[in-house]
């Protein structure tokens, strides 16, 4: 969180970002959430037999971190391990491999992971004990694209999924059903052994069968669902034919369904969430609190177009301001979920976050005593280098400084080239942990009150 603002609103808000950004640190939620007595492994309220051999594998941009912890409670244990994290999330492990991958979009290093972790699976028995360690990123850093599809192929749909608005419980969906092991499969994989899935979520509600497109949770989705989701976007002409004919040849029943709920196999399956937007939010509050702010949470579970949720966000602002509801002032309205950006075909660079700042400044423009924040968790907001960004009543104007017209930009989705060079991006860098975003509104009591 260097060269952040430290003064004034941005100054606050972006304390109060980085408050909640600590409290998912994922060596701490797995210090939390796992003990070792002796020969037990202590998870959730429940013991676990240590006495047979320990796999370690798992997937997405906190599972480097995952597992340096895991190694540092079991470090005579661990027969062997594995994890894929995104470029630049590792972090040092002395047992566990640690492959790097690429995300959102997967690639052949992915591919190549994920075909490892399961020939690793393929060494399990009966008595032994599988921790998988799983984190927002999973489903792209772990692509192994089901029998007569490319890993070409497979990116297509990815972008097509992306690209057209598509919830993220949309886009699992369909990849779940063109995968060797979304969507429960792992977890067949893993079988006869013990699984314990130790999960960060980064999706709204944490779904286990969502998160990371659910690898050892069962999958309640099918062929036919999948098929919907690509007519309900149009995205028939889009997506390559073996895609098409894989999902068609399911629903015809000619390949086995994914691991439905009810499924013997998950009998020896825990999947735990040791992490949340939740808790991020909450630690958010803390820090809030302490800065003398009334802090009110409007909600986990945003969701929507991304400039149309800003606008909800500035108008519970605003309301604020003027009468002091539904929280009094100085006030921090606080939000966490995930929002989509619809692309038109020229779009140009910058991910959700950003564009809600975008979308927040023009709402802002020349108010003083008000700024917002919208970041992500991840550290990363689209394919670029920043998190987010933090906006005042001056953006615009520094803007216009600049050459930048702000609707312009808003209306090319290009937020990340109108924020360059105006000290308005939030970068982190890698932040090794995903629970989604967080957003913020701040509000000043007005001097003369």
């Amino acid at each position: 969180m260097d060269n952040l603002p430290s003064a004034g609103l941005r100054g606050a808000a972006t304390r109060i970002f980085a408050a909640g950004l600590r409290a998912v640190d994922p060596a701490k939620a797995v210090r939390r959430a796992v003990q070792v007595d002796g020969n037990a492994l202590l998870v959730a309220g429940r013991t676990f037999d240590l006495s047979g051999r320990v796999f370690v594998i798992g997937a997405g941009k906190g599972s480097g971190a995952m597992a340096a912890a895991v190694e540092g409670l079991l470090p005579e244990r661990i027969f062997a391990g594995r994890v894929t994290v995104k470029y630049g999330y590792g972090v040092p492990t002395k047992i566990i491999v640690q492959g790097e991958a690429g995300h959102p979009r997967p690639d052949e290093r992915g591919a190549r992971e994920a075909g490892e972790t399961l020939r690793l699976l393929k060494q399990t028995g009966p008595d032994d004990l599988v921790l998988c360690l799983i984190s927002g990123g999973g489903s792209a850093l772990w692509p192994a694209p089901s029998a007569g599809i490319s890993l070409a192929d497979k990116m297509r749909v990815t972008d097509a999924l992306l690209a057209c608005g598509a919830a993220i419980e949309q886009i699992n969906c369909v990849r779940k059903h063109i995968s060797r092991i979304k969507g429960g499969q792992l977890a067949r994989a893993a079988a006869p052994a013990r699984v314990i899935s130790l999960i960060l979520s980064d999706v709204i509600g944490d779904p286990p069968a969502v998160i990371a497109s659910g690898p050892t949770a069962p999958d309640p989705s099918t062929y036919a669902e999948a098929l919907d989701v690509v007519g309900l976007f149009n995205l028939e002409s889009e997506l390559p034919n073996s895609v098409m004919e894989h999902l068609r040849d399911g629903v015809r029943g000619r390949h086995e369904e994914t691991p439905k709920p009810g499924d013997p196999l998950f009998g020896r399956v825990q999947n735990v969430i040791i992490g949340s937007n939740r808790l991020a939010l909450d630690a958010a509050v803390i820090e809030a609190e302490k800065a003398g702010y009334h802090p009110l949470v409007l909600s986990t579970s945003m969701r929507g177009e991304a400039r149309e949720v800003a606008r909800v966000m500035m108008a519970v602002g605003e309301e604020a301001a003027k009468s002091g509801r539904p929280v009094p002032l100085p006030a921090c309205i606080l939000a966490g979920g995930e929002t989509t950006v619809t692309l038109c075909e020229k779009s140009g660079r910058g991910g959700r976050c950003q564009e809600m700042a975008l979308a927040a400044a023009l709402e802002l423009a020349e108010r003083s005593g008000i700024c917002f924040l919208a970041a992500g968790t991840d550290g990363t907001d689209g394919p670029d280098d920043a998190a987010g960004a933090v906006v005042d009543g001056n953006t615009i104007a520094n803007g216009l400084k600049l050459g930048r017209d702000a609707r312009d930009y808003l209306a090319r989705h290009d937020a990340y080239s109108y924020f360059s060079n105006m000290d308005e991006h939030i970068k982190t860098g890698p932040t090794r942990t995903n629970v989604m975003d967080l957003y913020m509104v701040l509000v000043e009591r007005p001097e003369n009150a």
